[in-house]
């Protein structure tokens, strides 16, 4: 049976309504947490970033939920070492398990200490590094480490969970598969993408496969394009520049020029048809998905939790998925 999860914004909502909306999605049904891992929104209309690690410990002490990072970078703005740390205290304070989602990270968030941002084969390189580093530490044993990129130096992690954090990984092209395949305990996904899927099966990819959306619910479908639109225009943005652009404005300046509300619309499920929340996920569930998590656009949490328990989640499980 396919596990559906919520989706924490943490570019859209402070600490406190995060942790606030991970109890809700509990009440409303939901089997399970994805929470992003920033330091700047994409826009300053989102407004927020707070430290993803000091949330995920409140989450655990208010839901018994697992939680899933969507996803951290564990290799530029943070050493491998101390995300290592990091994780395993989340998953000592996740008692329904928690998973360390990876990738290589977008120079938004990443170019901060102001190292140059590495190419993309770097990139993977230093990610499949960095989890060898995690993943020794994770042993309980004193570790000393000199990689291509990373040095640690008779390190060792006192408090540990009952079970080492399991390690997904997210992967849009060949390269990236091809690693998650070799080296995950799973996959991650931000959008519909069967090929990529397969690839990951085809190479011996093990575990589950992940997969997030955005929809935006409001009682008028007016007013969800708008705060759609004014939220995440990025989400109508295709290529690298996510990968590449490193603040909020230029995110602004390249959306303002190229994206339409109607553009955003399309991608994003918009107003309270619940028919057309349940097709949104249907893609992912074609494409071999395991678990999808959903993330309400803009403000109105209560009214969504509300929407999905009543229309969406009875629906989604009827249908067997």
């Amino acid at each position: 049976m396919t596990r559906f999860g919520y989706f924490l914004a943490s570019e859209e909502h402070g600490p406190k309504e995060l942790v606030r909306q991970a109890r809700a999605a509990e009440e409303a049904g939901f089997d399970a947490l994805w929470i992003s891992d920033h330091y700047h929104p994409w826009l300053d209309s989102q407004g927020q970033s707070s430290f993803v690690w000091s949330v995920v410990g409140a989450i655990g002490q208010v839901t018994s939920l697992p939680v899933t990072t969507a996803v951290t970078c564990p290799t530029t703005r943070i050493h491998p070492a101390v995300v290592a740390q990091a994780a395993a205290t989340a998953a000592a304070m996740t008692d329904a398990g928690f998973v360390l989602g990876v990738g290589t990270g977008e120079a938004l968030n990443e170019h901060i200490l102001g190292d140059p941002w590495p190419h993309a084969a770097r990139r993977l390189a230093m990610l499949e590094e960095s989890i060898e580093v995690m993943r020794r530490l994770w042993e309980g044993g004193t570790v000393s480490h000199r990689g291509e990129f990373y040095t640690v130096d008779t390190a060792r992690l006192y408090t540990l969970p009952e079970e080492p954090p399991k390690v997904y990984v997210s992967a849009f092209g060949p390269k990236a598969t091809a690693l998650a395949a070799r080296v995950a305990d799973g996959l991650v996904q931000v959008s519909p993408a069967p090929d990529t899927i397969a690839d990951f099966r085809e190479q011996g990819g093990r575990g589950p496969v992940q997969g997030g959306l955005k929809v935006c619910w409001a009682a008028d479908e007016g007013e969800a394009v708008r705060t759609a639109y004014e939220r995440w225009p990025t989400e109508a943005l295709v290529g690298e520049a996510s990968q590449l652009l490193p603040s909020p404005r230029h995110f602004e300046q390249l959306t303002s020029g190229l994206v339409t509300p109607e553009m955003v619309a399309e991608q994003v499920p918009c107003g309270p048809d619940p028919e057309e929340h349940v097709a949104a996920f249907e893609p992912y569930l074609e494409a071999g998905a395991d678990e999808v998590y959903v993330c309400q656009v803009g403000d109105d949490q209560d009214g969504f939790f509300d929407f999905y328990a009543r229309e969406v989640l009875p629906r989604l499980r009827a249908s067997g998925s």
